[in-house]
């Protein structure tokens, strides 16, 4: 126990020297350049192109297996389509913003500023190792500040790598990344930050909100949910199961804005099973020994989900296992088939908890009002989703339900589109970030305002009488 303490005491003790070494060099440039920023978005550009493989390679080893091309798709081309997004936009986004002054103010004239803040701190998942690290750090670096980081233990090879590559592309002034056990993590959220950005469960996200309120640091708190997926009563089938399926099935669910559920109309629930299992079985004839198919990332996490669904079996719910290949399933390959939970209800753990798994409840409903007051008894989600083509049901789901983000006719794709806002709201998280967002997220947004030397202002000074009557009842009459 003693040598633990040791540990983590010389373990918070190196990270503060970290911290008090970026905050001096930040010091020493407090307002880096475009060439200054875009340099360094482009090596985090070259070091993500340079070590795509083997970034492939660790996280399929941690995971014990994931496909090499969702890794592609879902891992290293967003950050690098998110890199040059931001120096493309750059140049822009760091121009100081002209707004209008109020007549009252004339002739003086008003800007606001963009100034970074200094270091900010990432603590990143496991589901996502390098993507969820790298990206909110695309929005640091640009924004002018410092950037330290802290990947999830629980993908300890893809932690090392990312430790290594930061090393060799910046100096430990700039960027550097912290390995080590969730005490580390708690120590590291305890440190004085200028911002604070986490990606994980609700229940940390708010010890982390705690650690960095003590610090008065201002935090982005990306968190989850259940997030619904919801198919109008019209909705068509053929062309929504696939849609929902793959956004169910990347990563074997492991995905935070994954549909959680679907609300699916009565009359079309027999329906609505049979395409998404054809549609499951479409993408994936196997699942065993099928490459494409990722494996859960840990035993606990496995354990976890077979839980929901003995749980959810023993309260009443109808289970149904999409298993094309008629496979016969074994713990230490640790894959999971799609589990559909039907005649499900809220007593059931997979109803309350977030699942981030290959399991789908389904909740039925008569009217559309009856999905709209289902996913607003609930804490707000991360994502939702909305089949169909009927405009007015679709602005009705859109204006009555609060979620972080919506994609309609899909799932997941908001989160690319690096010109929308990324974030939760309520138990969903806290702030946003990607593209522009991400840069005024670790922004200072600094007003300033330029008086003229001739302005009328001293006609507003005391001593007050009769001239300050006049030109308060003006100023009223013109503000």
């Amino acid at each position: 126990m003693n040598d633990e303490l040791d540990q983590a005491v010389k373990a918070q003790d190196g990270m503060q020297d970290l911290l008090d070494a970026q905050r001096a060099a930040f010091g020493r440039d407090m307002n880096p350049g475009h060439a200054v920023r875009s340099d360094r978005l482009g090596r985090l550009l070259a070091m993500t192109e340079r070590n795509e493989a083997e970034i492939a390679a660790a996280i399929a080893s941690d995971f014990g297996h994931r496909s090499r091309h969702e890794t592609v798709m879902a891992e290293t081309f967003t950050v690098i389509a998110g890199v040059r997004h931001a120096r493309r936009h750059l140049r822009n986004w760091m121009k100081a913003k002209r707004v209008p002054t109020p007549v009252y103010l004339l002739p003086g004239y008003s800007r606001v500023l963009l100034q970074p803040l200094g270091v900010v701190g990432i603590i990143s998942p496991w589901n996502y190792p390098y993507q969820l690290a790298l990206a909110p750090a695309i929005g640091a670096l640009a924004a002018g500040n410092r950037v330290m980081l802290k990947p999830s233990e629980f993908t300890p090879r893809l932690a090392a790598l990312l430790k290594e590559i930061v090393a060799k592309y910046f100096a430990d002034d700039e960027m550097t990344v912290i390995l080590g056990d969730a005490d580390v993590g708690r120590a590291f959220a305890a440190l004085a930050f200028d911002h604070l950005l986490f990606t994980g469960s609700t229940a940390v996200g708010r010890e982390v909100a705690v650690a960095a309120a003590r610090n008065l640091t201002p935090v982005t708190l990306e968190l989850g949910g259940k997030s619904p997926a919801i198919l109008d009563p019209e909705c068509d089938l053929a062309r929504a199961a696939p849609q929902l399926a793959m956004g169910k099935l990347l990563n074997a669910g492991q995905t935070c804005i994954a549909p959680d559920y679907a609300l699916v109309p009565e009359s079309r629930l027999e329906a609505f099973v049979q395409a998404l299992s054809g549609a499951a079985a479409a993408l994936y004839p196997s699942v065993l020994r099928n490459p494409d198919y990722s494996s859960i990332a840990s035993e606990r996490q496995f354990r976890r989900l077979h839980g929901l669904i003995d749980d959810a079996r023993s309260k009443g719910a109808r289970v149904i296992t999409v298993n094309p290949a008629d496979e016969r399933f074994d713990d230490q390959a640790r894959k999971l088939p799609l589990t559909l939970l039907l005649q499900t209800h809220d007593g059931m753990r997979a109803m309350q908890e977030e699942i981030f798994g290959p399991i789908l409840p389904v909740v039925t409903y008569g009217q559309i009002d009856e999905a709209i007051a289902h996913v607003n008894r609930g804490p707000r989600p991360l994502a939702l989703y909305w089949f169909g083509d009927d405009t007015a049901r679709r602005d009705r789901i859109l204006r009555q339900t609060l979620s972080g983000g919506v994609t309609v006719n899909d799932t997941l794709w908001h989160f690319c589109q690096e010109n929308l806002p990324f974030g939760g709201v309520g138990a969903s998280g806290s702030g946003a970030y990607h593209g522009e967002q991400g840069f005024l997220a670790f922004s200072k947004q600094k007003g300033v305002y330029f008086q003229r030397r001739l302005n009328a202002a001293r006609l507003l000074y005391p001593p007050y009488g009769r001239r300050f009557e006049a030109v308060i009842r003006l100023l009223k009459r013109i503000a």
